[in-house]
């Protein structure tokens, strides 16, 4: 097959969901401030046909560094600047589609 068939393929069945940190400061180094703006960190490529909850659960685990950096998991584009960025957690935020949702500390909330 061909590069581009292959490609298809590949992404046949997925979307791509944005992962959304609340705040690109590093938790307990210093203070944030009005500077400190949510910034997509990630791309998750999730298989399109699973709930959304089951969506919002992988782009959480799959933005956790667990065995490893979480950017070097498979299914992640990394988005930020620099050489680390913290785990995916409470307050941060997954866009599915044009639906925004917040991690709370049991699940998630739809924002509106």
């Amino acid at each position: 097959m061909n590069k581009i068939l292959d490609a298809l393929l590949e992404n046949f069945g997925t979307e791509t969901v944005a992962v959304i940190h609340s705040s690109t400061v590093e938790p307990f180094t210093r203070p944030s401030t009005a500077l400190d703006a949510p910034k997509t960190v990630a791309l998750v490529t999730v298989d399109k046909t699973i709930s959304t909850d089951d969506k919002l659960d992988k782009a959480f685990m799959l933005t956790n560094s667990i065995e490893d950096a979480w950017w070097n998991n498979k299914n992640v584009t990394k988005l930020f600047d620099g050489d680390s960025c913290r785990s995916t957690m409470v307050g941060d935020m997954v866009l599915i589609g044009n639906e925004k949702f917040v991690c709370k500390s049991s699940g998630w909330s739809k924002m509106s």
